[in-house]
């Protein structure tokens, strides 16, 4: 029977009117910058959601630095947080729900990696009881009385932004569940031991919750509390230690508590016997002090008859999670009495609202997956394939229905420990949620996820293969107006372009991974008079960007693809950010004297995020990527392009048949041979480039007549960690972070031309040097992160104790960074003549240092073209239906590269391809 009384109000016990019982539960979005402030995404998906429903619960922010529990997740861990989080409280505010927001930390349940590499607090220093956890450092007294302040200052910030409520985080296995558990709590003071004193923090945390409503807030305020009511560790919290803990709460005063389970009617997860719903037993149990607070029920709610159900047992709020995802008026049309299912549309993401990490989340699931296909057609069934990382064999079995993958199954599971399964069950939720093997790797598990996604390719394409055999047709026979041979940046730059143009394109990859060498981009994309500089009040011109580039290629530039390169820059600028890439962040590089590097405003490194987003709108286009093949030679009749001859990973050789062809194999970095051919004197240099970066391209078209131009020109970058070949982005620099020497002393102009800097470097007795950098520098670059993760980063907290570690004399490095602090006040470097990226002083510890040398960064050599992209031959004249773009590509930086001007040169010249190639198409 319909239960209407779940649309009229309730009041809690503070008198607060909700205008219905309905909340949207709180759902990790994993959607906030890297430094937990509030994206712009994240407003409009709880301002979406806001309306009808009574209160929306934000989801939870963290109270500590070291608290947060998810990547993306949103803080409420200092004062200039409060003003992102004053939006999200407006929006959802201004529609006419109640805004809510649970205050967390993570305690021992934090990833070490998510918290700079720094070891997890917690209550004791014992491990969760799961695979690989890591063991925490267990909070001293005082700690534990600052930990109860920081909640309360969290609370505070969470009142000045304006929201109606909090709700107190004590569930999740998260830090006030774990004081409270025998399991993760065993101390002998008293915050442990006995029952009673293991409840002492989560009463403190409510005392000091009511103590800044009293001082900060309107009488109004909401308080609110949330509990995982059973725990399956022994020794662990029971039903019973959570009605104690409840009872006591309730006698302080709260005006909700918060069921945290996957079902509103689960029964036990410890007495299994007992099929009686937890909230029959809740009710039972209470007294008559607890049976005032309103109970919330949650989990698997989706209609009208789940939450008459909820209510029916004896909840008084039903919070709803997925299906406020898939359905952002949900209360309006369970008002209307309409029956839904949990799914959401593939191509609905925007339209509904969702942060792009949401959607890629377990919480979005059973996608209709119908529009992004990169495949045509399959054959239904299954397709077992073996594949390989570096330590691992996998047997992956996949599902294919006929338009869509169904499913994926690790079927040699049992070998792997839980990092493993983790990676694989994250993987296929991205590839089934999306539809397509094309999707963001996990940091830190690469090559694993490729491994992974191969599976899912190679399945498809054999599917695909069958599909067209079983129909009469043949499987090599096919034809596309535009093949582009490279899937980097000017690749998917081409592909995007002309299939915009009304092309019908195809995308082939040598290797088994789409981005070629725009994956290891980290500085930025640098581009003069942009909308973004200008926002920033960042004056600059078209004329010196070509000036300084010009300068840094040491005038042997070709000036009228140059010309066409910074004219071009802003409208490519804006291109990316009409896909939804923006880079609206702003640094600098060496040879530049105007902050023109655009990045994400995040601070990530460019070439991840660029490939990501591109992808998407490979995607979401339904362009097709074959990877694990070559292109060995471009075929033409008549001077006419016919196609091109492709080897597949089996070694089976056929022809696709196309009408132009765009070349974007990148350079030859990774061609040890070839870049000794033109340059002896780099002999034994290791490469930044990815192992594709061999150059065949080139080679392809000059079989085809086609002229070069600067092959002796190879870019060794200076900043390169030598064991891993990882190379130091020069974002870091320009953020602030100087060089020194085994000395301790600077020793060149940090952000002098790679050519320059590489050079100083080599002249010094022990050939490598260090770059050093502060807090400071590393909170605003996350590419630092990475460097962390990957155990390239020497840290400590002061300067002697960074210079004892790195066998420096400590006196010399801490007065070359007070001399160089000096000149950091008028901008101007009185030894080197460094005059950027001197953004504040070194001196925010913990400090930093990453040992470096030059390796082979950039090969500026390459084929010859015009400013249309067209492919020239050894007399200058156009190869018809030749184009490329990119690395493959010479004459553009001239006899040595400015940091940024790469990520440029792929968009801008990719996108002239893409249109060129669509044109001559046409006529």
């Amino acid at each position: 029977m319909r239960n209407e009384n779940i649309f009229k109000p309730l009041t809690l016990p503070n008198g607060v009117e909700l205008k219905n019982r309905i909340m949207m539960a709180p759902m990790t979005t994993c959607s906030g910058f890297y430094d937990g402030s509030v994206t712009h995404d994240l407003i409009e998906y709880y301002r979406a959601r806001s309306g009808s429903i009574g209160t929306i619960i934000v989801e939870c922010g963290f109270v500590d630095n070291k608290g947060l529990a998810f990547p993306g997740a949103i803080g409420l861990n200092s004062d200039d947080k409060i003003e992102g989080l004053a939006k999200i409280a407006q929006a959802i505010k201004e529609k006419g729900s109640k805004a809510v927001i649970q205050v967390y930390h993570g305690g021992r349940m934090v990833e070490p990696k998510l918290i700079g590499g720094q070891s997890p607090v917690g209550p004791s220093a014992i491990a969760a009881p799961r695979p690989n956890a890591p063991t925490p450092i267990e909070l001293t007294a005082a700690e534990v009385d600052d930990m109860i302040d920081k909640f309360g200052q969290a609370v505070r910030r969470a009142i000045q932004a304006g929201f109606d409520g909090v709700e107190i985080h004590g569930a999740n296995t998260y830090l006030i569940q774990q004081f409270y558990s025998p399991n993760s709590n065993q101390r002998n003071d008293k915050w442990g031991g006995n029952r009673d004193n293991r409840t002492r923090f989560a009463l403190a945390v409510l005392d000091i919750t009511h103590n800044m409503v009293k001082q900060y807030a309107i009488s109004k305020f909401i308080v609110g509390y949330r509990f995982s009511p059973e725990e399956l560790e022994v020794p662990g919290i029971r039903f019973d230690d959570t009605m104690y803990l409840l009872e006591k709460l309730a006698a302080k005063g709260l005006d909700y508590i918060h069921f945290s389970m996957g079902d509103t009617l689960r029964p036990s997860i410890v007495d299994t016997q007992d099929p009686t719903p937890l909230i029959k037993k809740y009710v039972t149990m209470r007294s008559a002090t607890l049976a005032k607070i309103p109970v919330v029920g949650v989990g698997n709610v989706v209609n009208q008859s789940d939450v008459d159900d909820a209510i029916e047992h004896g909840y008084d709020l039903v919070a709803v999670g997925r299906a406020c995802i898939a359905y952002p008026d949900w209360v309006d049309r369970i008002e209307k009495g309409e029956k839904l299912e949990l799914f959401i549309n593939s191509d609905k993401r925007e339209t509904l609202n969702i942060p792009e990490p949401l959607w890629r989340f377990s919480l979005v699931e059973s996608l209709i997956r119908d529009v992004n296909l990169n495949v045509k057609k399959f054959k239904p069934g299954h397709y077992q394939e073996k594949v390989n990382d570096e330590a691992y064999e996998f047997l992956i079995n996949v599902e294919l229905g006929k338009d869509f993958i169904k499913d994926m199954q690790l079927i040699n599971a049992q070998n792997f420990d839980n990092e493993v399964l983790d990676n694989f069950a994250e993987i296929k939720h991205r590839i089934i949620d999306s539809n397509s093997s094309h999707v963001d790797a996990i940091s830190g598990a690469t090559t694993q996820c490729e491994a992974f996604k191969k599976a899912v390719t190679k399945a498809m394409a054999r599917s695909n293969k069958e599909a067209i055999i079983a129909e009469g047709g043949d499987p090599n026979d096919r034809a596309f107006d535009v093949v582009v041979v490279g899937s980097g940046g000017a690749g998917l730059t081409a592909a995007i372009q002309a299939h915009d143009l009304g092309a019908s394109v195809v995308i082939v990859e040598q290797m088994s991974v789409i981005g070629g060498n725009t994956n290891k981009a980290s500085a930025g994309m640098n581009a003069a008079e942009t909308k973004f500089q200008k926002r920033k009040g960042i004056v600059d011109s078209k004329d010196l960007f070509y000036q300084e580039t010009m300068t840094g290629g040491k005038n042997k530039n070709n000036p009228d693809l140059l010309r066409y390169f910074v004219e071009n820059a802003p409208d490519a600028i804006n291109w990316l950010d009409d896909n939804d890439i923006e880079l609206s962040g702003i640094t600098t590089t060496g040879g530049m004297s105007i902050d023109r590097t655009h990045r994400p405003e995040s601070g990530a490194a460019v070439g991840g995020f660029l490939i990501s987003g591109l992808v998407k709108n490979i995607n979401k286009r339904g362009i097709e990527v074959i990877l694990d093949t070559a292109v060995t030679k471009i075929v033409t009749e008549h001077h006419k392009v016919t196609g091109v001859k492709v080897s597949e990973e089996d070694g089976s050789i056929h022809l696709i048949k196309a009408k132009a062809v765009i070349i974007a194999t990148g350079g030859f970095s990774a061609n040890t041979a070839m870049v000794e051919k033109y340059r002896p004197d780099l002999k034994g240099f290791v490469t930044t480039n990815h192992k594709g970066a061999t150059g065949s391209g080139i080679v392809i078209l000059e079989t085809l007549g086609a002229g070069t131009v600067d092959m002796s020109e190879i870019q060794i970058h200076p900043t390169v960690e030598q064991t891993t070949s990882y190379l130091i982005s020069e974002s870091i620099r320009g953020g602030g972070a100087i060089l020194v020497s085994k000395k301790g002393q600077r020793f060149v102009n940090e952000l002098d031309t790679r050519d320059k800097v590489s050079a100083e470097i080599i002249k010094l007795p022990e050939h490598y040097a260090y770059i050093l950098f502060d807090q400071q520098v590393r909170d605003e670059n996350r590419a630092v992160e990475e460097y962390v993760a990957n155990e390239l980063v020497i840290q400590a907290n002061t300067l002697e104790e960074l210079a004892q570690k790195l066998s420096i004399d400590g006196d010399a490095l801490v007065k070359t960074v007070e001399r160089y602090n000096q000149f950091t006040s008028t901008k101007h470097d009185q030894d080197f003549g460094r005059i950027t990226g001197m953004r504040h002083p070194i001196k925010k510890g913990p400090f930093y240092a990453i040992k470096i040398a030059p390796g082979v960064h950039h090969t500026m050599g390459g084929v010859t073209i015009n400013t249309q992209t067209q492919v020239l031959n050894t007399d200058k004249h156009v190869i018809q239906g030749v184009f490329a773009a990119g690395e493959v590509v010479g004459g553009v930086h001239g006899a040595n590269r400015i940091g940024g001007n790469a990520v440029a040169d792929i968009i801008i010249f990719g996108m002239q391809a893409g249109k060129k190639a669509a044109d001559y198409i046409k006529n």
